[in-house]
């Protein structure tokens, strides 16, 4: 059958016109266009319709105009003022299609039953203005449909939405056996990259986990001779750095598992790693930390010096402007991107500085927490060299992470109570503690859909099988 917006050959069409289908039906006829002498009136009058009108059919306009006389405005719940009744009423003096129905109708639906109408004010009411400020308002979100829903509720009962608390989870849902992991406050042996692949350092081997396969690989053995100190996931890709107890950084291409690089430059162990685009930057028990450019040949481009003791956190910003490091001598220092020399220094902690996180919400602000002796966390607002607040724990802060989504943090602890507590910042309410481990959660990593708590810390899981 040939589609019906497709014209036919000239044929065809002249043979429409014998086609069986009844008249009454949806069909475009061609009709003979020979004159007969009984047509002759019809063809005057097509050659004089500008003259002629015919005394049965009635003339239309363009314009449609509706005739609300039969509207049924009960249906939507509307009252209207007496006088739209009145014109609407077939006995309101007969003006069936008048404007003050739907008049009437829209001023109802905007601004309420009690709006009077424009012709009703008075001589001091028509300079007022209609849209007057009120204190308080009982009218629901529905009100302002054009149906005029009523709202059914009590109205001495606020409509406000009750926000209910979150829920945190109490329980891990996933358990790794994690043995050989080293109880050592000054390494960072876990790291989770953007490809939802969970880097575990256990002695000598780095393990991978993927969340979204669990699938365990063994990416490497680093023999007797030689430990994992420190991972540390690029921001892109599967390259994974190792930080190794001789001092030397490793680079592995994680989806190949096979070692890439070998980076030397730190005379000890290095137990902090900090990814910036290209740029790597290493800390060390030797006091250092060295600025390496993977693409370069050369080992490291820069050295920073200012650390009196191991350096055992490190944190780039987000915007890859400043480096944060914290040390075993309970300094913290900021760095900018061509400075060998701490641009910012801060000395208020009491114990070593490992806990160290920007905030993804607001430039410049930077949290650290101090060791056993200190067990405060405090917050700095590097554009302004400013020390903001203070809040102490009662515990060894071992590790803080920021959510990306919403403007809170985790910390997780050691001594004394080993527990992880979630902030709300700025106020540093308790969100949620989870306490009763056993051993100090000294490792800590974030999912990278910024799920902190929900999923539950895979580092409580790991720092219980210690």
């Amino acid at each position: 059958m040939a589609d019906p917006m497709i014209s036919q050959p000239t044929q065809s069409q002249l043979n429409i016109a014998a086609s069986t289908t009844p008249r009454h039906q949806h069909h475009l006829y061609i009709e003979n266009l020979t004159p007969s002498p009984s047509s002759s009136k019809q063809i005057n009058r097509l050659i004089n319709s500008n003259h002629y009108i015919s005394p049965s059919r009635p003339i239309y306009s363009d314009r449609f105009i509706p005739c609300r006389s039969s509207s049924n405005f009960a249906l939507f719940n509307i009252s209207l003022p007496s006088s739209a009744t009145e014109e609407i009423s077939p006995g309101g003096g007969g003006k069936e299609d008048s404007p003050g129905a739907y008049a009437a109708l829209l001023r109802n639906a905007l601004f309420g039953p009690q709006t009077p109408d424009k012709k009703d004010w008075g001589a001091g009411a028509a300079r007022r203005n209609i849209f007057r400020y009120k204190m308080e308002t009982r009218q629901s979100l529905h009100s302002l449909s054009p149906f005029g829903f009523d709202d059914m509720g009590d109205p001495g009962v606020s409509n406000v939405a009750i926000k209910t608390p979150r829920k945190v989870s109490r329980s891990p849902y996933k358990v790794l056996d994690a043995p050989a992991l080293q109880d050592d406050f000054y390494l960072n042996l876990v790291d989770w990259s953007s490809h939802n692949v969970l880097a575990v350092g256990l002695g000598t081997c780095v393990y991978l986990w993927n969340a979204c396969s669990s699938k365990v690989t063994k990416l490497c053995d680093l023999g007797n001779d030689d430990g994992v100190c420190s991972v540390g996931w690029a921001h892109r890709g599967m390259h994974l750095a190792i930080g190794t107890s001789n001092g030397k950084v490793q680079i592995w291409d994680a989806s190949r598992c096979k070692r890439i690089r070998t980076m030397e430059g730190h005379r000890l162990r290095v137990g902090a790693l900090a990814w910036s685009s290209s740029m790597l930057s290493s800390g060390s028990r030797d006091k250092s930390i060295l600025q390496r450019d993977i693409r370069a040949h050369e080992d490291f481009v820069s050295k920073l010096s200012g650390h009196k003791s191991e350096v055992c956190g490190l944190k780039w910003s987000y915007d890859n402007r400043e480096l944060a490091s914290g040390g075993n001598d309970n300094r913290l220092f900021v760095w900018n991107q061509h400075s060998t020399q701490p641009v910012l220094k801060y000395c208020d902690h009491t114990a070593a500085v490992k806990a160290i996180a920007w905030s993804p919400h607001l430039h410049g602000l930077l949290a650290s927490g101090g060791g056993t002796a200190d067990r405060c966390i405090r917050f700095w607002n590097t554009t302004t060299n400013s020390h903001l607040s203070c809040m102490d724990t009662g515990s060894q802060v071992c590790n803080l992470v920021w959510s990306k989504n919403v403007n809170e943090l985790v910390s997780t602890h050691g001594y004394s109570q080993n527990q992880i507590i979630l902030w709300r910042y700025p106020t540093m309410s308790k969100l949620a503690t989870l306490t009763g481990h056993t051993y100090r959660v000294l490792y800590l990593a974030m999912s990278p859909d910024g799920q902190v708590v929900d999923p539950p810390l895979f580092m409580t899981v790991l720092s219980l099988l210690t």
